[in-house]
């Protein structure tokens, strides 16, 4: 019997959601970035795979903004990793869920991976199935795909849209099954439209989460198809390797689909490991965006108005800047002077606050510089610490009166957030080992 569709609320937003099972645990799906509640249902043996695994969970489900029965999103302005950090969120809290296991396949990877590296406290386990953190290839990931191979993929996906395309390319051993194809084809055609898919995919296919891998420390397990295609063993292997203690099982077939060739494999793999008693290590690190801001030429500025006129406008800088806190979801650590640190689960809002508190401080006729870094830090009862501190911190140095510098590895993770960076070019930051390239916000 198919679920009842419910709705979680953000804001302004509606998000399709559905709960089969009772559990425990509970277990949060983050397959492919599209679905549609409703209509997964028909699609047999991805039915079958939901059943199965609710069997052993209370299996929550949800359909993404912009996807399927949750409201949509223009074009123009495409949810980035941190917003659907924040449906996830909803999503649990509407189902009543406090901690969940993440189970994903392919591009819910970054989701999951990402999402357990900033809410530990929320993420019981991670199991990761046929995932790549990255999809282009580098120095150091030379399986990836080809510069060109973005756009042909993005091509690639709009021209077979609402016809199959993903059972053709991930789901080979259900060549024969027509059926099948037909049902998951009228799927897709409801989950979301070519253009939004084929903008989406770009989107992915450019983005890189393979920083936030070291920072997660909840029980993880990797599963990887050992004939897949497109996201070969390599791609699985990176994550088991860059994960604390991850676990790596590779298994025979060439699907990708989660639901699609060796169920009861998968399904047993996941059941053995969810269910089983390996305890979780305490959040006390998490993955965290590091906001540093001070004021430019503070000394003479306070010369200039005394003690007390400036002991009143650090005040009002003070206020400004945790009002803008509060509107972007930024947690305050502490003040140092006339220097702010702050941090955030979702870098694209630390970059547009880090704007919003320069902006506002600009009208109070102060000049703010600021920088930031997405890493591990180490949560302590009123402070933070960590490598990734001290590279905030040391690149907010390096900027200059209304400048926003930030990290390659902030820079990666807003991918289709429609910020602009311009490369700053390659710097040593003091006490920190390597070279970093850094970037100034142009917001």
């Amino acid at each position: 019997m198919t679920p009842e569709t419910n709705y979680a609320r953000l804001g302004d937003l509606h998000l399709a959601y559905q709960v089969l099972g009772d559990g425990p645990p509970d277990v949060l799906m983050l397959d492919q970035w599209f679905s549609h509640m409703e209509a997964q249902w028909d699609v047999l043996p991805l039915a079958a795979f939901r059943e199965r695994l609710a069997s052993f969970s209370r299996l929550i489900m949800f359909d993404k903004r912009g996807a399927g029965m949750s409201d949509p999103v223009p074009m123009a302005s495409l949810p980035t990793l941190e917003e659907w950090m924040d449906d996830a969120s909803a999503v649990l809290d509407a189902a009543g869920s406090e901690k969940a296991v993440l189970v994903a396949n392919l591009g819910g990877g970054m989701l999951a991976t990402t999402f357990a590296a900033a809410h530990p406290e929320r993420v019981t386990s991670l199991v990761l199935v046929d995932c790549f953190a990255r999809y282009l290839a580098a120095d150091d990931y030379p399986f990836g795909g080809p510069p060109q191979g973005v756009e042909a993929a993005a091509d690639e996906v709009e021209a077979g849209a609402g016809h199959g395309m993903m059972f053709d390319l991930f789901a080979p051993s259900l060549g024969s099954e027509e059926h099948v194809r037909r049902a998951w084809a009228r799927y897709e055609r409801q989950a979301a439209s070519p253009g939004m898919m084929k903008a989406v995919v770009r989107m992915m296919y450019e983005s890189d989460v393979r920083s936030v891998l070291p920072a997660i420390r909840v029980p993880t397990l990797v599963i990887q198809r050992a004939g897949a295609a497109r996201f070969s063993p390599p791609f699985g292997r990176y994550f088991a390797e860059h994960i604390a203690g991850a676990k790596y099982v590779e298994l025979r077939g060439a699907d990708s689909l989660i639901w699609a060739g060796n169920q009861d494999e998968i399904l047993g793999e996941i059941e053995d490991f969810v269910t089983g008693s390996r305890p979780a290590l305490e959040p006390n690190r998490v993955l965290a965006t590091v906001l540093f801001t001070d004021i430019v030429g503070s000394t003479a500025k306070a010369a200039e108005l005394g003690d007390r006129g400036w002991r009143s406008l650090l005040a009002e800088h003070n206020l400004v800047a945790r009002r803008q806190l509060e509107r972007f979801g930024g947690r305050e650590i502490k003040t140092v002077g006339d220097g702010l640190l702050a941090t955030f689960d979702g870098p694209a809002r630390a970059v547009r606050c880090a704007a919003a508190i320069r902006d506002d401080e600009a009208e109070l006729g102060l000049q703010l510089r600021a920088g930031l870094h997405t890493g591990e830090i180490e949560l302590l009862p009123n402070d933070i610490a960590g490598v990734a501190v001290h590279v905030a911190a040391r690149i907010s140095a390096l900027a200059g009166a209304g400048e926003i510098l930030v990290s390659t590895t902030v820079k990666d993770l807003v991918t289709g957030s429609g910020l602009a960076f311009e490369d700053r070019g390659v710097k040593e930051l003091r006490g920190v080992p390597g070279e970093w390239r850094v970037f100034a916000a142009i917001i």
